[in-house]
Protein backbone atom coordinates (compact mmCIF):
# COMPACT_ATOMS: atom_id res chain seq x y z
CA UNK A 1 0.00 0.00 0.00
CA UNK A 2 1.42 3.36 -0.99
CA UNK A 3 1.98 5.95 1.68
CA UNK A 4 -0.10 8.96 0.78
CA UNK A 5 1.58 12.34 0.44
CA UNK A 6 0.27 15.43 2.12
CA UNK A 7 -2.62 16.78 0.09
CA UNK A 8 -0.92 20.17 -0.36
CA UNK A 9 2.56 18.89 -1.20
CA UNK A 10 3.45 16.67 -4.20
CA UNK A 11 6.31 14.24 -3.62
CA UNK A 12 9.34 14.18 -5.90
CA UNK A 13 8.20 10.85 -7.35
CA UNK A 14 4.84 12.38 -8.23
CA UNK A 15 6.57 15.28 -9.92
CA UNK A 16 8.57 12.80 -11.99
CA UNK A 17 5.46 10.80 -12.85
CA UNK A 18 3.16 13.64 -13.81
CA UNK A 19 5.62 16.40 -14.57
CA UNK A 20 6.75 19.28 -12.39
CA UNK A 21 4.39 21.55 -14.28
CA UNK A 22 1.32 19.46 -13.50
CA UNK A 23 -0.69 22.19 -11.88
CA UNK A 24 1.70 23.32 -9.15
CA UNK A 25 2.72 26.48 -10.94
CA UNK A 26 2.88 30.09 -9.85
CA UNK A 27 0.09 31.54 -7.75
CA UNK A 28 -1.04 33.59 -10.72
CA UNK A 29 -1.67 30.45 -12.78
CA UNK A 30 -3.48 28.83 -9.90
CA UNK A 31 -5.72 31.89 -9.56
CA UNK A 32 -6.57 31.61 -13.24
CA UNK A 33 -7.77 28.04 -12.69
CA UNK A 34 -9.82 29.19 -9.71
CA UNK A 35 -11.46 31.73 -11.99
CA UNK A 36 -12.21 29.00 -14.54
CA UNK A 37 -13.69 26.81 -11.82
CA UNK A 38 -15.87 29.71 -10.72
CA UNK A 39 -17.09 30.14 -14.31
CA UNK A 40 -18.22 26.52 -14.27
CA UNK A 41 -20.04 27.02 -10.97
CA UNK A 42 -21.63 30.26 -12.17
CA UNK A 43 -22.82 28.55 -15.36
CA UNK A 44 -24.72 25.82 -13.52
CA UNK A 45 -26.00 28.20 -10.84
CA UNK A 46 -27.41 30.51 -13.49
CA UNK A 47 -29.44 27.79 -15.20
CA UNK A 48 -33.09 28.33 -14.36
CA UNK A 49 -35.54 25.67 -13.25
CA UNK A 50 -37.66 24.39 -16.11
CA UNK A 51 -41.13 22.97 -16.27
CA UNK A 52 -41.62 19.41 -17.48
CA UNK A 53 -42.96 20.75 -20.79
CA UNK A 54 -39.90 22.98 -21.24
CA UNK A 55 -37.55 20.10 -20.48
CA UNK A 56 -39.33 17.81 -22.94
CA UNK A 57 -38.93 20.46 -25.67
CA UNK A 58 -35.16 20.57 -25.25
CA UNK A 59 -33.26 19.78 -28.47
CA UNK A 60 -31.22 17.20 -26.52
CA UNK A 61 -33.99 15.80 -24.33
CA UNK A 62 -33.20 12.19 -25.29
CA UNK A 63 -29.50 12.68 -24.63
CA UNK A 64 -30.40 14.15 -21.24
CA UNK A 65 -32.51 11.09 -20.49
CA UNK A 66 -29.70 8.80 -21.58
CA UNK A 67 -27.28 10.63 -19.31
CA UNK A 68 -29.85 10.72 -16.50
CA UNK A 69 -28.49 14.13 -15.68
CA UNK A 70 -30.32 14.80 -12.39
CA UNK A 71 -30.44 18.48 -11.31
CA UNK A 72 -32.42 20.74 -8.86
CA UNK A 73 -31.50 18.38 -6.01
CA UNK A 74 -33.65 19.74 -3.16
CA UNK A 75 -36.83 20.04 -5.24
CA UNK A 76 -36.45 16.54 -6.62
CA UNK A 77 -35.68 15.06 -3.22
CA UNK A 78 -38.67 16.68 -1.51
CA UNK A 79 -41.10 16.11 -4.38
CA UNK A 80 -44.53 17.72 -4.44
CA UNK A 81 -46.96 17.19 -1.60
CA UNK A 82 -48.69 14.27 -3.34
CA UNK A 83 -45.39 12.56 -4.01
CA UNK A 84 -44.34 13.10 -0.42
CA UNK A 85 -47.53 11.45 0.86
CA UNK A 86 -47.02 8.51 -1.47
CA UNK A 87 -43.52 7.78 -0.19
CA UNK A 88 -43.50 4.41 1.56
CA UNK A 89 -39.89 4.74 2.57
CA UNK A 90 -37.75 7.78 3.21
CA UNK A 91 -34.11 8.28 4.04
CA UNK A 92 -32.36 11.24 5.64
CA UNK A 93 -30.31 13.51 3.40
CA UNK A 94 -27.99 16.48 3.79
CA UNK A 95 -27.22 19.14 1.21
CA UNK A 96 -23.69 20.50 1.46
CA UNK A 97 -22.48 23.29 -0.81
CA UNK A 98 -18.68 23.15 -1.20
CA UNK A 99 -15.92 22.80 -3.75
CA UNK A 100 -15.06 19.18 -3.01
CA UNK A 101 -11.92 19.53 -5.15
CA UNK A 102 -10.43 22.06 -2.73
CA UNK A 103 -12.19 21.39 0.59
CA UNK A 104 -11.32 18.52 2.92
CA UNK A 105 -14.53 16.69 3.67
CA UNK A 106 -13.27 13.83 5.86
CA UNK A 107 -13.29 15.76 9.12
CA UNK A 108 -16.58 17.53 8.36
CA UNK A 109 -18.36 14.25 7.58
CA UNK A 110 -16.56 12.15 10.19
CA UNK A 111 -19.78 11.25 12.04
CA UNK A 112 -21.52 10.21 8.82
CA UNK A 113 -18.71 8.14 7.27
CA UNK A 114 -17.79 5.65 6.08
CA UNK A 115 -20.10 5.45 3.08
CA UNK A 116 -20.92 2.45 0.92
CA UNK A 117 -21.08 4.36 -2.35
CA UNK A 118 -19.94 7.66 -3.85
CA UNK A 119 -21.34 9.01 -7.14
CA UNK A 120 -19.88 11.80 -9.27
CA UNK A 121 -21.71 12.27 -12.57
CA UNK A 122 -20.33 14.46 -15.38
CA UNK A 123 -18.17 16.44 -12.94
CA UNK A 124 -14.89 14.66 -12.14
CA UNK A 125 -13.12 16.29 -15.09
CA UNK A 126 -13.56 19.71 -13.47
CA UNK A 127 -11.03 18.61 -10.84
CA UNK A 128 -8.37 17.99 -13.50
CA UNK A 129 -7.47 21.66 -13.94
CA UNK A 130 -4.58 21.17 -11.49
CA UNK A 131 -2.92 18.19 -9.85
CA UNK A 132 -3.76 19.60 -6.42
CA UNK A 133 -7.49 19.64 -7.21
CA UNK A 134 -7.43 16.16 -8.73
CA UNK A 135 -5.66 14.78 -5.67
CA UNK A 136 -8.05 16.48 -3.25
CA UNK A 137 -11.01 15.00 -5.10
CA UNK A 138 -9.63 11.46 -4.85
CA UNK A 139 -8.47 12.00 -1.26
CA UNK A 140 -12.00 12.98 -0.23
CA UNK A 141 -13.52 9.97 -1.95
CA UNK A 142 -11.02 7.50 -0.49
CA UNK A 143 -11.20 8.93 3.02
CA UNK A 144 -15.00 8.69 3.14
CA UNK A 145 -15.55 5.31 1.46
CA UNK A 146 -15.46 2.16 3.54
CA UNK A 147 -13.05 -0.60 2.39
CA UNK A 148 -14.92 -2.45 -0.33
CA UNK A 149 -17.04 0.64 -1.02
CA UNK A 150 -17.78 1.73 -4.59
CA UNK A 151 -17.12 4.96 -6.47
CA UNK A 152 -19.17 5.33 -9.67
CA UNK A 153 -18.79 8.16 -12.14
CA UNK A 154 -19.01 9.49 -15.67
CA UNK A 155 -16.65 11.86 -17.45
CA UNK A 156 -15.60 12.86 -20.98
CA UNK A 157 -13.63 10.20 -22.86
CA UNK A 158 -10.24 11.83 -23.52
CA UNK A 159 -9.31 9.29 -26.20
CA UNK A 160 -12.41 10.17 -28.23
CA UNK A 161 -11.96 13.92 -27.79
CA UNK A 162 -8.28 13.96 -28.79
CA UNK A 163 -8.94 11.64 -31.73
CA UNK A 164 -11.76 13.91 -32.99
CA UNK A 165 -9.52 16.96 -32.57
CA UNK A 166 -6.73 15.39 -34.60
CA UNK A 167 -9.16 14.35 -37.32
CA UNK A 168 -10.54 17.88 -37.63
CA UNK A 169 -8.93 20.47 -39.89
CA UNK A 170 -8.90 23.21 -37.26
CA UNK A 171 -9.18 23.48 -33.49
CA UNK A 172 -12.94 22.91 -33.35
CA UNK A 173 -15.27 20.01 -34.01
CA UNK A 174 -18.85 19.00 -33.25
CA UNK A 175 -22.33 18.74 -34.75
CA UNK A 176 -25.74 20.36 -34.33
CA UNK A 177 -25.94 19.67 -30.57
CA UNK A 178 -22.37 20.07 -29.33
CA UNK A 179 -19.12 21.89 -30.09
CA UNK A 180 -15.62 21.48 -28.63
CA UNK A 181 -12.99 24.17 -29.18
CA UNK A 182 -9.33 24.01 -28.17
CA UNK A 183 -7.15 27.09 -27.78
CA UNK A 184 -4.34 28.05 -30.14
CA UNK A 185 -1.77 26.79 -27.64
CA UNK A 186 -2.69 23.29 -28.77
CA UNK A 187 -2.25 23.94 -32.49
CA UNK A 188 0.20 21.04 -32.83
CA UNK A 189 -2.43 18.77 -31.22
CA UNK A 190 0.18 17.14 -29.02
CA UNK A 191 -0.42 16.44 -25.33
CA UNK A 192 2.69 15.16 -23.48
CA UNK A 193 1.98 12.57 -20.80
CA UNK A 194 4.32 14.48 -18.48
CA UNK A 195 1.85 17.41 -18.35
CA UNK A 196 -1.62 15.85 -18.10
CA UNK A 197 -3.29 18.55 -15.98
CA UNK A 198 -4.80 21.82 -17.12
CA UNK A 199 -5.55 20.80 -20.73
CA UNK A 200 -8.55 23.07 -21.16
CA UNK A 201 -11.13 23.27 -23.92
CA UNK A 202 -14.45 25.06 -24.38
CA UNK A 203 -17.46 22.76 -24.40
CA UNK A 204 -20.88 23.76 -25.68
CA UNK A 205 -23.80 21.34 -25.41
CA UNK A 206 -27.06 22.76 -26.73
CA UNK A 207 -29.42 23.76 -23.91
CA UNK A 208 -27.12 22.34 -21.24
CA UNK A 209 -23.44 23.33 -21.05
CA UNK A 210 -21.35 26.29 -22.19
CA UNK A 211 -18.19 26.49 -20.08
CA UNK A 212 -14.54 25.40 -19.86
CA UNK A 213 -13.72 21.74 -19.24
CA UNK A 214 -10.51 19.74 -18.89
CA UNK A 215 -9.14 16.63 -20.59
CA UNK A 216 -8.65 13.65 -18.26
CA UNK A 217 -6.29 10.98 -19.67
CA UNK A 218 -8.03 7.97 -18.16
CA UNK A 219 -4.93 5.77 -17.83
CA UNK A 220 -3.36 8.49 -15.66
CA UNK A 221 -6.60 8.96 -13.73
CA UNK A 222 -6.49 5.22 -12.97
CA UNK A 223 -2.86 5.44 -11.76
CA UNK A 224 -3.61 8.45 -9.57
CA UNK A 225 -6.68 6.75 -8.09
CA UNK A 226 -4.56 3.74 -7.16
CA UNK A 227 -2.42 5.99 -4.94
CA UNK A 228 -5.58 6.56 -2.90
CA UNK A 229 -6.42 2.85 -2.65
CA UNK A 230 -9.08 3.02 -5.39
CA UNK A 231 -8.83 0.20 -7.91
CA UNK A 232 -10.53 0.12 -11.30
CA UNK A 233 -13.45 -2.29 -11.67
CA UNK A 234 -15.03 -1.08 -14.92
CA UNK A 235 -14.50 1.51 -17.63
CA UNK A 236 -16.61 1.69 -20.78
CA UNK A 237 -17.39 4.33 -23.36
CA UNK A 238 -21.11 5.19 -23.35
CA UNK A 239 -21.70 3.40 -26.66
CA UNK A 240 -20.11 0.22 -25.38
CA UNK A 241 -21.90 0.58 -22.05
CA UNK A 242 -25.33 0.95 -23.67
CA UNK A 243 -24.68 -1.92 -26.09
CA UNK A 244 -23.69 -4.28 -23.26
CA UNK A 245 -26.38 -3.43 -20.73
CA UNK A 246 -29.42 -2.89 -22.95
CA UNK A 247 -29.18 -6.59 -23.83
CA UNK A 248 -29.92 -7.55 -20.22
CA UNK A 249 -33.63 -7.75 -19.29
CA UNK A 250 -33.16 -6.22 -15.84
CA UNK A 251 -31.65 -3.08 -17.42
CA UNK A 252 -33.76 -3.01 -20.58
CA UNK A 253 -36.84 -2.20 -18.49
CA UNK A 254 -35.11 0.86 -17.06
CA UNK A 255 -34.17 1.94 -20.58
CA UNK A 256 -37.79 1.64 -21.66
CA UNK A 257 -38.94 3.80 -18.76
CA UNK A 258 -36.27 6.44 -19.38
CA UNK A 259 -37.17 6.56 -23.06
CA UNK A 260 -33.90 7.28 -24.94
CA UNK A 261 -33.65 3.85 -26.56
CA UNK A 262 -37.26 3.21 -27.42
CA UNK A 263 -38.55 -0.14 -26.20
CA UNK A 264 -35.07 -1.38 -25.31
CA UNK A 265 -35.50 -4.55 -27.41
CA UNK A 266 -36.03 -3.55 -31.01
CA UNK A 267 -33.04 -1.24 -30.95
CA UNK A 268 -35.15 1.64 -32.25
CA UNK A 269 -33.69 4.71 -30.58
CA UNK A 270 -35.43 7.99 -29.95
CA UNK A 271 -32.06 9.75 -29.95
CA UNK A 272 -31.12 11.70 -33.04
CA UNK A 273 -27.90 10.72 -34.79
CA UNK A 274 -26.21 13.86 -33.47
CA UNK A 275 -27.31 13.12 -29.89
CA UNK A 276 -25.99 9.57 -30.18
CA UNK A 277 -22.71 10.94 -31.54
CA UNK A 278 -22.49 13.36 -28.60
CA UNK A 279 -22.96 10.51 -26.12
CA UNK A 280 -19.82 8.92 -27.59
CA UNK A 281 -17.85 11.73 -25.93
CA UNK A 282 -18.39 10.15 -22.49
CA UNK A 283 -17.34 7.09 -20.53
CA UNK A 284 -18.56 5.43 -17.34
CA UNK A 285 -16.27 4.04 -14.66
CA UNK A 286 -16.41 2.14 -11.38
CA UNK A 287 -13.68 2.15 -8.72
CA UNK A 288 -13.56 0.13 -5.51
CA UNK A 289 -11.85 1.05 -2.24
CA UNK A 290 -9.20 -1.54 -1.40
CA UNK A 291 -9.43 -3.63 1.74
CA UNK A 292 -11.93 -6.01 3.32
CA UNK A 293 -15.30 -4.55 4.35
CA UNK A 294 -15.50 -3.77 8.08
CA UNK A 295 -17.07 -6.46 10.25
CA UNK A 296 -19.33 -3.96 11.98
CA UNK A 297 -21.47 -1.20 10.58
CA UNK A 298 -20.94 2.36 11.79
CA UNK A 299 -23.10 3.69 14.57
CA UNK A 300 -26.08 5.69 13.37
CA UNK A 301 -25.57 9.43 13.58
CA UNK A 302 -28.86 10.97 14.78
CA UNK A 303 -27.99 14.26 13.06
CA UNK A 304 -27.10 12.78 9.70
CA UNK A 305 -29.94 14.44 7.79
CA UNK A 306 -33.61 15.13 7.28
CA UNK A 307 -36.36 13.58 5.20
CA UNK A 308 -37.56 17.01 4.04
CA UNK A 309 -35.14 19.80 3.22
CA UNK A 310 -35.54 23.58 3.25
CA UNK A 311 -33.24 26.39 2.11
CA UNK A 312 -31.92 26.90 5.63
CA UNK A 313 -30.82 23.25 5.74
CA UNK A 314 -28.15 23.76 3.09
CA UNK A 315 -24.69 23.70 4.67
CA UNK A 316 -22.11 25.96 3.04
CA UNK A 317 -18.44 25.11 3.45
CA UNK A 318 -15.56 27.44 2.62
CA UNK A 319 -11.96 26.51 1.91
Amino acid sequence: MNKRPREDEPSSSQKRQFGAGGGYGEQEGYSEERISAQRVADHYSARSNQTLEERENSPIIHLKKLNNWIKDCMTRYNGDSDQQRRKKFSFPARLICADCYETRLDEYLREDAPFDICSCQFAMHYSWSTEARARQALANISALLRPGGTFIGTMPDANVIIKRLRESEGMEFGNSVYCITFGEEYTEKKFPASRPFGIKYKFHLEDAVDCPEWVVPFHLFKLLAEEYDLELVLMKNFHEFVHDYVQRPEFADLMRRLGPLGDGRSGQSTLSQDEWEASYLYLAFVLRKRGPPPSQRRANNPNRGKTFLAEEDIEFLSI
